[in-house]
């Protein structure tokens, strides 16, 4: 199988379910309440095992009972865990309310993630073994950096999503290693100043990487690169969304194991596009991902 390496953060998600999200200073009452293992990286991670991939995931969990329920999500989806580290405290947490319509705010409690700010020499090691590197933006940045470093000197595609949105300019030496940027609109908005034009920020954005993906959820997604930098429009198939979350991770980890395998990019998109599409008619992030068959199906 294709081997994939995620670093990145594993979290609980601690998901309130309500009919219209609370504005700031107002209560209101919800619906539903469930614990759901998440994370970016473990998102990813799960994403990609599932759609067909072998998948070593870096990380951190803590000593609570959240990191014992990352580690049997991780391992029950057929992820590597030999490098997910326990450090002793709490595990990352993502505090999230989703609307009647399954749109969603969050808010993202580090935990065990904020230790990992080096890699090991088995960590470099798993990296330049892989056929691509998913980064996030949810480890400190030294370790991300390292990550990407790591990839291009070893020749493995680096893929990352800048999520969360970052507040100042992403370092010159990450772009630099970055081989494939996905955003969605909000995070290419924040790297670009460009907000309302897509498009215009797909093709801004080739200044700092030479591929991007931007993904603008129900509508599917835009992908430019140096050599076509005109961007070409990929739609999602329609579906009524009961919870997104997670919905752009599927993506990513079903487009690294698309193209991974050799795809060529408009297909890989519309694949991923059909995974994202199927991870949102159900609850929950890493549980809602789909499985190979279901996205060829």
């Amino acid at each position: 199988m294709t081997r994939i390496t995620v670093l990145g953060s594993t979290n609980m998600d601690l998901v309130a379910y309500v009919t219209t999200a609370p504005r700031s200073g107002e209560t209101v009452t919800g619906h539903e309440f469930r614990t759901v293992p998440g994370g970016k990286g473990a998102n990813q991670a799960v994403a990609a095992a599932r759609a067909g991939a072998d998948v070593a995931m870096i990380g951190a969990v803590g000593t609570d009972e959240f990191g014992g329920r990352l580690r049997t999500t991780l391992e029950g989806a057929g992820v590597d865990i030999d490098l997910l580290r326990t450090i002793e405290g709490p595990s990352g947490t993502a505090h999230i309310v989703v609307d009647r319509d399954g749109g969603n705010s969050i808010v993202v409690i580090p935990g065990a993630n904020g230790s990992l700010t080096s890699l090991s020499h088995a960590d470099r090691a798993v990296i330049a073994e892989a056929r691509s590197l998913l980064l996030q933006l949810e480890l400190p940045m030294s370790a991300v950096m390292e990550g990407a470093e790591t990839a291009r000197r070893n020749g493995v595609r680096t893929i990352l999503t800048p999520a969360p949105a970052p507040e100042q300019p992403l370092p010159a030496q990450l772009l630099a290693a970055t081989d494939l940027l996905v955003p969605n609109e909000h995070e290419a908005a924040a790297l670009t100043g460009i907000t309302g034009d897509p498009e215009r920020a797909a093709r801004a954005l080739l200044a700092l990487v030479p591929e991007v993906v931007i993904t603008l959820g129900a509508r599917g997604c835009l992908y430019a690169s140096r050599t076509r930098p005109e961007p070409v429009a990929v739609l999602a198939p329609p579906v009524t969304a009961v919870d997104t979350t997670g919905a752009g991770d599927t993506f990513v980890g079903a487009l690294a194991v698309a193209l991974a395998e050799g795809r060529e990019m408009t297909g890989a998109l519309a694949w991923a596009s059909t995974a994202a599409a199927l991870s949102v008619q159900r609850p929950g992030a890493a549980t809602s991902m789909p499985y190979r068959t279901e996205i060829d199906a």
